[in-house]
């Protein structure tokens, strides 16, 4: 391993203390806006909705469970004051990333409910070790692929007409209309380029190359989001949450977990500052657009990014690179096409 590439994990699996905290988002200060956060009933995506609450804003948690959901939002709601100025709106929509049906659903249900979307937290996904060799998701899918990418940009698209609705708004401020996508540090690990377009409709046989694949198309997913809809005010960013005690690690062994437990594993809390940074740090701008975001909340600009391979994937042709951007964001589209 290279003296690069071992500075990038130690500062990704090591990082300094959150700047960007509960604190720079005081009571009643997103009153009026609109959030999405996906899969936002358990580890990350719940610690989000909890610092979310008491700012006023109406959240939705998207979540498949309609159970645990109204648990995790009775526990946010409980846990602050009812005489606390501020308190927000948490509304629960049935979202299930495993079927398109769903997707379109929640998408339909949202729009009959709101006509903007301030900030989408596409944060619901699974672990490696959740999902066994030759699962598939309802519509036949690689459900690494299938859910992290092909149905979480089906209900991004869905959703964009209700963000470029905010981002047009009069009350709107630059940059403050924002899609956010989940990535890992593990596309550090990925193939030549970040992804194998020959294997991406049956996966391989390792799943969390699978898993590592898929994030990979997040980020690409963000930037090309960034490109296509900057232009409409909407900023699109893709972050490392960072290392984190959450479901995602459900499946590993007892003797590795205690490893990572003892030497780089973190609250989900933590976690959650750097989604809260990607969705309403000032400090991201539009000419930043299609940024990657490290822990816990850190910008990393393409002239320290590791893997070069992976910039020249994204970029366009017209701009010299390969346009994967283009390339796998219609893959994603050609998948759902049949279904939608």
């Amino acid at each position: 391993m290279s003296l690069a590439r071992l500075r990038n994990l130690k500062t990704q699996s090591w990082p300094p203390r959150p700047t960007f905290t509960e604190a720079n988002v005081p009571a009643g200060s997103q009153a009026g806006r609109v959030f999405m956060v996906t899969g936002g009933n358990a580890g990350i995506g719940f610690e989000l909705c909890k610092i979310l609450y008491p700012t006023g804003a109406t959240i939705y948690m998207a979540s498949r469970s309609r159970g645990k959901a109204e648990t995790a939002i009775k526990a946010i709601t409980e846990s602050v004051p009812r005489t606390q100025a501020g308190r927000g709106h948490i509304k629960f929509l049935h979202l299930d990333l495993n079927d398109l049906d769903s997707v379109k659903a929640a998408a339909h249900s949202f729009a009959q409910q709101e006509s903007k979307l301030d900030v989408l937290w596409n944060n619901a996904g699974a672990g490696a070790n959740r999902v066994k060799l030759g699962e598939r998701t309802a519509q036949g899918f690689e459900p690494m692929m299938g859910m992290h990418c092909v149905a979480t940009l089906l209900f991004s698209a869905l959703l964009t007409p209700q963000l470029k609705a905010a981002a047009a708004g009069a009350e709107s401020t630059s940059g403050a209309t924002r899609i956010v996508w989940l990535a890992s540090a593990l596309v550090d690990s990925g193939s030549k380029h970040g992804i194998d377009f020959g294997v991406l409709e049956t996966g391989t046989s390792d799943s969390v190359q699978n898993y590592a694949a898929s994030k990979m198309g997040s980020w690409i997913l963000g930037r090309e989001f960034a490109r296509r809809h900057g232009r409409d005010g909407i900023l699109s960013v893709a972050l490392n949450p960072g290392n984190l005690r959450t479901g995602g690690y459900d499946g590993t062994s007892k003797l590795l977990m205690s490893v990572l437990n003892a030497t780089m594993l973190h609250e989900p809390v933590i976690g959650a500052y750097s989604e809260l940074f990607a969705g309403l740090s000032p400090e991201i701008t539009m000419e930043q657009n299609g940024i990657y975001i490290i822990p816990w909340g850190r910008l990393l600009p393409d002239a320290d990014v590791v893997r070069q391979d992976i910039l020249s994937a994204m970029k366009p042709e017209e701009e010299g690179g390969l346009g994967y951007g283009r390339r796998f964001w219609e893959w994603c589209e050609t998948q759902w096409k049949p279904y939608v």
